[in-house]
């Protein structure tokens, strides 16, 4: 039993990773309707940053996590307004490929920076000690991501649904077109979303490297594509989904690994999603969407 509850707890840390990942692929999925497969690539240059920040910089965490948050910031902004913004009104397929190709570019910026040895995350960033509980421990990184998780998702929340800028995301959501006529700037909204979910992304790149800490040009690949899960899983869209989804597809993988094989882990992960879609093809969370025609 104390074995189960460890791999449980284990499990929602790892999956608190994927949601607040995922939160920003939800994000810019519901307001632009455009899927980011860079965003994976944006949390390794927050790892990188933090890395520095502490390594060679000399910045307390505090700093160098802020610092990773900023870079991440800008960067997600730059990504939005010189690749995304041209094909606004281009083909779904052709802003696919973009993010594609956006996701090899920073990869390879990576790689002629930092090199392609791995980096051993330093991990004074959260302090390493363990509680017991009775039989089991738990570390103090484990805690805070789950802590992380669930502050991030009430912030978000509440923002969308109080501040003038939520709101004005949510409308840019639902019509496009009856935004604009309502005098929100759409250009800015959206650029604003970026923001957001790539300075996610920089304490998603942390939290990831605390508890897994090999740094290297493809660290965010898996965990991106795993969120993007995630997303879907819950219902791309819904933050609450976000949140959902990115817990039970990290209690999924880690469950699945521990009792049944560490090989098709990562199997099992996307058997569950194909299963879940199969059965409500919206998400756990999602809303059908009506077309007209």
């Amino acid at each position: 039993m104390t074995a189960f509850l460890r791999f449980l707890i284990n499990g929602v840390s790892l999956g608190s990773v994927y949601a607040i990942i995922a939160l920003g692929y939800t994000m810019v999925y519901g307001i632009a309707k455009m899927l980011n497969f860079a965003h994976g690539d944006v949390i390794m240059v927050g790892a990188y940053i933090a890395f520095c920040g502490l390594q060679y910089w000399g910045f307390p965490p505090v700093a160098a996590i802020l610092a990773a948050m900023v870079v991440c910031t800008v960067l997600g902004v730059t990504i939005e307004g010189l690749a995304y913004r041209p094909l606004r009104q281009a083909p779904s397929l052709a802003v696919l490929i973009t993010a594609i190709g956006m996701s090899y570019l920073l990869q390879n910026v990576a790689l002629m920076i930092w090199g392609a040895n791995p980096k051993s995350f330093p991990q004074t960033f959260i302090n390493s000690s363990t509680w017991n509980i009775g039989e089991m421990s738990i570390s103090s990184a484990t805690v805070i991501t789950i802590l992380a998780n669930i502050v991030i998702m009430i912030g978000l929340t509440l923002f969308t649904a109080k501040t003038k800028m939520g709101k004005a995301m949510r409308c840019v959501s639902e019509d496009r077109g009856a935004a604009e006529l309502m005098g929100i700037n759409v250009n800015r909204t959206i650029s604003a979303t970026f923001a957001i979910g790539s300075a996610l992304a920089a304490i998603a790149g942390v939290l990831l490297c605390s508890s897994y800490p090999i740094l290297q040009p493809t660290t965010g690949s898996m965990p991106g594509i795993k969120a993007f899960t995630a997303a879907v899983f819950g219902g791309i869209g819904s933050i609450p989904g976000a949140m959902i989804g990115g817990v039970l597809l990290g209690v999924i993988e880690i469950l699945g690994k521990a009792y049944i094989s560490t090989e098709v882990g990562d199997a099992i992960v996307f058997a569950v999603l194909i299963v879940v879609l199969l059965v409500k093809p919206s998400g756990l969370l999602g809303k059908p969407v009506r077309e007209k025609v």
